[in-house]
């Protein structure tokens, strides 16, 4: 065990109480101290819900210890369940209340309660918030939709249209309630009919109904896989592997699900475009070619991104890290296709230090490469949870499908064209009207000026002040590579310090 200040993702049982949140008529005992009650501010106050998560706490303290933690366990379930009602219930314990080794799920099932009750084994000192959410969503489908499966090697029987089920989507997924809308739409669009969306939005009774649909969508693999594997042993429901994230992957999805359905995409594809695509190609967007890009986030939106970038935008990878351990070979054969080291850690430490080494001129993180990116000076764009507040937009704002190609276009592409508004502030910082000395022109000549500001020294000593002063004339978006060209050529001659004239004898060179 580690400690930090941050972690990219909390303990198991907070990946099970995003998919009680997400779902309806489901209620989640947790046996918990009362510090752990911590979590519901992740959906209150960052997800912005209207209501409480649906879990109950045991709240035991620490006089508590001493006495039966185990009858205040049974306590709270039954009490829970007399109060809500329930269509099933899910039980486990918290990484603190792991501890004492009250059995959770034993406790439950001798209280012989009149709906279904799942226990949730969550191992909290080896297993994370994603593989919690995963194995939770695994324990429902397989305890629900279990008695509905038929036996083995019986066929299955067309339907009169083509139907599928959505999986993967839960509460404080990154955008999860856009995606669901805009690829059901599409898929309303090809004809096919969407049986159920699970977790998020589902109830215990739709679960059972999983084995009616004709094939599975799997959104987001790191939730979804493992029930959408066990779905396709019972019920030879086939699932799609095509993540919708970017035009070119959305109109591969599109041909994916018409191939399981039995459809033809044409009439679809011809139809939808994205206007990322066009905006992409335009003369507009021929200064983002080449502009180096470091991805880090989990492995689903990590990988999506880094093709996104390189394929559509032009841009370069040249970082490519996801914190999902269990989709680590997945990240490491994307990684070999741009010819960079793949990281894989928990460590945002080591994921700063790997964006200093690459020295990106766009960073496609979380918040908190959000945060390292503001210390480096790096524009940076949010593409994978861990997210704050501000990512969670009231607005409609997907990911996947076309419109989300959008919206990647759009929000990758501001930070970039931000740099431009930056790089004329400082080309006339020293201009009459706007020296830090300078009165505000809309108070007139006799104004008096206000105090300066000092600013910091910036770059490495071995720059003279003369030489800096000038690099902060170049623009915002290319200052990087205007750096890292003259240190090398300084490097490359033996230089000990760069001056204004090494500055203009490398840009001289670079430009041959």
């Amino acid at each position: 065990m580690q400690l930090a200040v941050w972690t990219y993702e909390g303990p198991p049982h907070v990946g099970a109480m995003r998919v009680a949140t997400g779902m309806q008529g489901l209620h989640y005992v947790l046996h918990a101290p009362q510090g752990d009650t911590y979590a519901d501010l992740l959906f209150t106050m960052i997800e912005r819900r209207d209501r409480r998560p649906p879990v109950t706490y045991t709240t035991f303290q620490a006089r508590d210890l001493g006495g039966d933690t185990a009858e205040l366990f049974k306590a709270a379930v039954r009490e829970a369940h007399d109060r809500f009602r329930p269509q099933a219930m899910i039980v486990g314990a918290s990484c603190t209340a792991e501890l004492i080794q009250d059995d959770p799920g034993g406790l439950a099932r001798a209280l012989h309660l009149p709906v279904p009750v799942v226990p949730l084994e969550l191992p909290s000192y080896s297993k994370k918030e994603n593989w919690g959410a995963s194995e939770t969503f695994y324990q429902l489908v397989r305890t629900l939709a279990g008695p509905q499966a038929p036996p083995p090697g019986t066929p299955r029987t067309p339907g009169a249209a083509p139907s599928c089920n959505i999986l993967g989507p839960t509460a404080l997924g990154f955008r999860h309630r856009d995606d669901v809308r805009e690829i059901a739409g599409l898929l309303g669009r090809m004809g096919i009919a969407v049986k159920v969306v699970a977790p998020m939005g589902a109830t215990p009774a739709d679960l059972t109904r999983l084995g009616e649909a004709d094939f599975n969508v799997v959104l987001y693999p790191e939730i979804a896989g493992q029930a959408a594997g066990w779905l396709a042993r019972s019920f030879g429901q086939k699932a799609t592997k095509t993540i919708p994230i970017g035009t070119t992957a959305t109109r591969a999805f599109v041909q994916e699900v018409a191939a399981l359905a039995g459809i033809d995409p044409a009439p679809v594809l011809a139809a939808e475009e994205s206007r990322a695509a066009w905006y992409a190609r335009s003369v507009d967007s021929t200064y983002l070619t080449g502009k180096r890009v470091f991805v880090f986030g989990d492995a689903t939106h990590a990988v999506a991104a880094a093709r996104v970038a390189a394929e559509e935008m032009g841009f370069r990878v040249v970082g490519l890290g996801t914190y999902s351990r269990e989709f680590a070979r997945e990240l490491r054969e994307a990684a070999a296709r741009y010819e960079v080291e793949p990281l894989v850690t928990e460590d945002y430490l080591a994921v700063e230090a790997a964006i200093g080494a690459a020295q990106p001129e766009l960073i496609l993180g979380t918040q908190m490469e959000r945060h390292i990116a503001k210390r480096l000076g790096i524009p940076c764009a949010v593409i994978s949870a861990p997210v704050h507040v501000q990512d969670h937009p009231a607005r409609y704002s997907p990911q996947m499908g076309f419109e989300g190609a959008n919206v990647l276009f759009d929000t990758w592409v501001h930070p970039l064209m931000m740099g431009l508004e930056e790089h004329l502030l400082g080309m006339f910082r020293e201009d009459f009207e706007f020296h830090a000395e300078a009165a505000p022109s809309h108070l007139g000549g006799g104004a008096a000026a206000p105090a300066a500001v000092a600013e910091a020294p910036a770059g490495p000593a071995d720059w003279t002040a003369e030489a800096e002063q000038e690099l902060r004339k170049i623009p915002f978006f290319v200052r990087g590579k205007a750096r890292r060209n003259t240190e090398r050529f300084a490097a490359e001659r033996g230089l000990a310090s760069i001056t204004l004239e090494t500055l203009y004898d490398a840009k001289a060179h670079f430009s041959r």
